[in-house]
């Protein structure tokens, strides 16, 4: 019997996500007793999307975490979508999502980046499945069959600089440096990244979770620089064991440049607690590497959960 493909990162770049890996880290947890969880959640904006479910402008909406609606050119696109009030059973909200459900506008597609489930939340994708508009679910090479066995009835797998046309926008799915896994038996059998969305003039951004990689200057150069850059700032600690995985403020900062996009947005913060640096430090942390790099400061926005940005 044949394997299953195993997909794998650029230049064959290694993630560190080994059992004795993570138990060295849950250990060190309990030796050093460190306090998992201090800090304020992100700020919280009310956000009922009366105006975005009208004559929606170009925009994007933080949800939370890496939940995102995407609006450009008269098309309506929500990526990572965590709407509940926990994931994985166990791990709750900081902080309500940004919108809920019911105020949401009509939505042309569903993005997915990868299949953790900060990411991909089964629920979340259930009750999107189930809205009259009947959305386009866009994921990663590899994952389609995990949504067609659940009885999702419309969706569309990309690879790595693959593009499909949804509404007036152009969704081209692009590379990060990451893995999957959502079961015991099925790792890296299905492909991991990110989103580049193309309309009315505007590039948008979604990284999905990655380190820092050289995939963003080939982003840049395949794609072109974005208007907006949605970069993680959060889950970074600690580093000898995210480092590979996930990207701290500084690794973003460099990121953005790499990319030569117009303005950062922050996300992947302040939602859950995943890992062990406070939940209140990524902002301070980029605000800091940003002025030690001396960049434009109008480039970089920190957005309150459910705030609106018009572009």
């Amino acid at each position: 019997m044949n394997k299953p493909q195993k997909f794998r990162n650029l230049d064959d770049a290694p993630h560190q996500r080994s059992f004795s890996g993570l138990l060295r880290w849950r250990l060190e947890r309990l030796q050093q007793w460190k306090p998992i969880g201090k800090g304020a959640p992100a700020a919280r904006v009310d956000n009922d999307g009366r105006a975005l479910r009208g004559a929606p402008r170009d925009a994007i909406t933080w949800i939370g975490h890496a939940s995102w609606l995407v609006q450009l050119a008269r098309t309506s696109l929500v990526i990572d979508p965590v709407l509940f009030d926990r994931i994985a059973v166990t791990i709750p909200r900081l902080v309500a999502a940004g919108l809920h459900i019911e105020e949401l506008p009509s939505l042309d597609a569903v993005l997915v980046t990868h299949n953790h489930m900060d990411h991909m939340d089964a629920p979340s994708l259930r009750a999107l499945a189930a809205r009259p508009e009947n959305p386009l679910f866009i994921v990663p090479a590899g994952l389609g069959a995990w949504f067609s066995a659940r009885g999702f009835r419309r969706v569309h797998e990309l690879q790595w600089f693959e593009s499909i046309e949804v509404g007036g926008a152009k969704v081209t799915f692009v590379p990060a440096q990451h893995w999957s896994r959502r079961s015991l038996m099925d790792e890296d059998q299905s492909h991991w990244g990110g989103y580049v969305i193309e309309g009315n003039g505007h590039r948008v951004y979604h990284s999905g979770d990655t380190a820092y990689f050289s995939g963003f200057s080939l982003i840049r150069e395949r794609v072109g620089a974005p208007t907006a850059a949605l970069l993680p700032i959060g889950a970074y600690e600690p580093r000898w064991f995210m480092q590979s995985q996930h990207m701290n403020p500084e690794d973003s900062a460099k990121a953005f440049t790499d990319l030569g996009a117009q303005r950062f947005f922050a996300m992947h913060w302040g939602t859950f607690v995943l890992t062990d640096e406070p939940v209140d430090a990524p902002p301070a942390f980029i605000r800091t590497v940003w002025n030690d790099l001396s960049l434009d400061p109008h480039a970089l926005s920190i957005p309150a959960v459910g705030e609106t940005i018009y572009l």
